[in-house]
């Protein structure tokens, strides 16, 4: 067998975070002795969350089984999920800027058999997935992911059902969305509509997509986690990946102190 060592571009501040929430867990519920210590089961949640590892290709270079793997991983990330700011939180940070970029996209999952299969089917993606919601700063860095809803959902009803619309209406953040939000209304701002528009609406547009833009950066920065790629799990647990890889990038960015 072929070993090699692999890099993890991420900080020392996110690997420290994570051992320390994962040291005072185990205080917490009285672990005893383990196989990994916690900055040793961090490092493996890491290279698993960000370089995409999978739970065989861990075991090996840490010593342990895939099911201990499975076990370490599903544990760190609900840890980290649970500690994820909601949208009411997020708003404290999102509430204080210019303005902000709301989209949707689609993770990949395994087909389903059943009647699940068709509703995590996306038609406008040709592929089985999980909806989620981003919002993205003005300088598109991640403010708040959503939680997964099935990927035949429409980004309009996803953004209506975590009640992302009203929640940035109150807080009079003006929005920027692309025409998948039409109808939105409120402070939610999108492209005009129609084949022949007026020089000005054009330009309205034009100027609309370039500001939008820069949104497509945090839903870059949120696939940078290659395990987004294709989770090979079941897509209720695709919503705690989610909100695990939030806290994590943002600990990362130091704009959140846990």
């Amino acid at each position: 067998m072929l070993t090699y060592r692999a890099t993890i571009p991420l900080s020392t501040r996110t690997l420290t975070h994570l051992s320390e929430l994962l040291r005072a867990h185990r205080g917490a519920i009285g672990s005893r002795w383990r196989r990994l210590e916690p900055s040793r089961q961090a490092l493996l949640v890491l290279a698993h969350l960000r370089n995409g590892d999978t739970r065989a290709r861990l075991a090996g270079p840490f010593a342990v089984s895939a099911t201990t793997v499975w076990r370490y991983l599903r544990e760190a990330v609900d840890l980290v999920a649970a500690a994820a700011p909601t949208l009411e939180q997020a708003m404290r940070r999102i509430g204080r800027l210019a303005y902000a970029i709301l989209d949707g996209t689609l993770i990949p999952i395994d087909r389903l058999g059943g009647s699940q299969n068709r509703r995590y089917y996306s038609g406008r993606h040709r592929r089985h997935g999980v909806n989620a919601q981003v919002i993205g700063d003005p300088y598109g860095r991640l403010m708040w992911i959503s939680a997964a809803l099935p990927g035949s959902i429409h980004d309009l009803k996803a953004a209506r059902t975590h009640g992302i619309i009203d929640t940035l209406t109150k807080a009079a953040v003006a929005t920027f969305a692309d025409k998948g939000y039409r109808g939105a209304r409120g402070a939610v701002a999108v492209p005009f509509y129609g084949r022949h528009l007026p020089t000005r609406m054009r330009e309205v547009n034009s100027a609309h997509a370039k500001v939008r833009a820069i949104g497509e950066r945090a839903i870059a920065t949120l696939k940078t986690w290659k395990v987004l790629a294709k989770p090979h799990c079941c897509p209720q647990r695709a919503t705690s990946l989610l909100a695990a890889i939030l806290l994590l990038q943002l600990i990362k960015e130091q704009r959140e102190s846990g």
